[in-house]
């Protein structure tokens, strides 16, 4: 039975994303947020429009993603943080590893001495673990991780695929 091949790449060049994330690698996290379109504007219910058609629907997404992308990036983390903050076991299950592994790393890896007890740091990390991964999967982050991914997907690029170029960039294109 032969495998199906799925080509990727021919997916993914119309969107050109590829691009798009590469220039997100390549500034700092402050130089991403300074160029946040003003609010007014990426909510102007006056360009919000059905696209006639798939093509001038990706034309839409494509022009969007790049112009309002820092806006994106701020749905994608209020997103984020309504998941973690939502889901008080998967929160619990981060601040406790994290606060876990910072409190074992302070001791240097010396003993933890409580009283007569001694435990070692190989201990600490057992009983961590023993903690840890049962609330894990009873948080289910796969399941958040999924939610995420979606409700970012369908905000974002419905967001892109609905609000209409503006009026000046709609003209640049064809020729005179």
């Amino acid at each position: 039975m032969s495998r199906i091949q799925i080509p990727i790449d021919m997916l993914t060049s119309r969107l050109n994303l590829g691009d798009r994330f590469a220039s997100m690698r390549s500034g700092s996290l402050a130089s991403r947020f300074t160029n946040l379109r003003p609010i007014s504007e990426f909510f102007d219910f006056k360009r919000v429009s059905k696209p006639a058609n798939f093509a001038e629907a990706q034309s839409r997404v494509n022009y969007n993603l790049g112009h309002f992308s820092s806006n994106y990036a701020v749905v994608f983390v209020m997103l984020f943080l309504y998941s973690i903050l939502s889901n008080k076991a998967l929160l619990f299950d981060i601040v406790f590893v994290t606060l876990s592994m910072f409190l074992i790393g302070k001791l240097d890896g010396r003993d933890l001495e409580i009283g007569s007890q001694r435990l070692t740091t190989s201990q600490l990390y057992t009983g961590m673990c023993i903690i840890a991964v049962p609330v894990a999967l009873y948080a289910s982050p796969i399941g958040t991780m999924l939610w995420l991914i979606g409700a970012s997907g369908v905000t974002i690029l419905g967001h892109a695929a609905f609000m209409d170029k503006p009026i000046d960039e709609a003209f640049s294109g064809e020729a005179v």
